[in-house]
């Protein structure tokens, strides 16, 4: 029983781990940003952590960029709000997927190495559709 129990004490701890493991970081800010986590709101700063299901929050005359595992950069302008839905980056066991959920604001994206080898592993939701990347960069403006 000791042995069961352990091994299913290791196994949710990895899972727990595995979950709050950091995917992107913060790379600049200009103005004021937030992340949420866990409904726990921080003051967006260089280096902080960004988890899978963060809310990510621009303020007016605002902007913040963040780079993910992969190298995916993603630049917010004012009044941005998005959602990291999933996040998977395993490329040796092939589990790829950047899926975000992008309510308002403006973003520059640039592919990292999960749209390179997996284009359609990476989705950008809007409220009027879906952004599915075929090329390296783009440019999304979501209006209110």
């Amino acid at each position: 029983m000791f042995k069961f129990t352990f091994i299913c004490g290791l196994l949710l701890s990895s899972a727990l781990w595995a979950a709050e493991t950091p995917i992107a970081y913060v790379k600049n800010v200009n103005g004021e940003a937030s992340v949420t986590t866990g409904g726990k709101v921080v003051k967006a700063e260089v280096g902080t952590a960004v988890m899978q299901g963060s809310v990510l929050k621009t303020g007016a005359k605002s902007s913040m960029g963040l780079t993910f595992k992969d190298e995916t950069i993603m630049s917010f302008g004012p009044d941005t709000q998005l959602t990291v839905d999933e996040y998977l980056y395993s490329p040796a066991q092939g589990k790829l997927s950047l899926v975000s959920m992008m309510a308002k604001g403006t973003m520059n994206y640039v592919s990292g190495v999960i749209a390179k080898l997996q284009p359609d592993a990476v989705a950008i939701k809007t409220p009027a559709g879906i952004i599915g990347v075929r090329g390296t960069q783009f440019v999304v403006k979501v209006e209110e």
